[in-house]
């Protein structure tokens, strides 16, 4: 989260892009599609055990889900608003909330595995 958050807020103008990253189209948005994937399955396995005892696996995920989404959004407002040289897009949003669905289905078929999610 804290990396997130770094790298979506911090200012990277004047900074060398090494020639290779110019030439992949839209690599932006595959790094926030990654990004909220990552942020996702790592998310839910990080708190699983300690919220088990009390929700369904599916209802931890659904919510690891939604706050991925929503703090996804926000960053794109900070983004907007409170940078200078950082500007929101809604295709970052969409980005981020494609990588956290594709997350979701991910973690979803690592689990049923071992067994249906309760």
């Amino acid at each position: 989260m804290v990396f997130v958050t770094f790298s979506s807020l911090f200012s990277f103008e004047g900074m060398q892009m090494g020639s290779f990253a110019h030439r992949i189209p839209h690599l932006d948005k595959m790094v926030h599609f990654i990004f909220y994937l990552v942020m996702v399955v790592t998310g839910f396995f990080a708190l699983k055990d300690y919220f088990a005892h009390r929700y369904r696996l599916s209802k931890i995920l659904l919510a690891i889900v939604i706050f991925s989404i929503i703090y996804g959004m926000i960053i794109e407002v900070l983004q907007n608003t409170v940078t200078l040289n950082r500007q929101g897009d809604f295709l970052d949003a969409l980005a981020n909330s494609l990588g956290a669905f594709v997350g979701m289905f991910l973690t979803r078929s690592l689990i049923y595995k071992d067994r249906s999610l309760k």
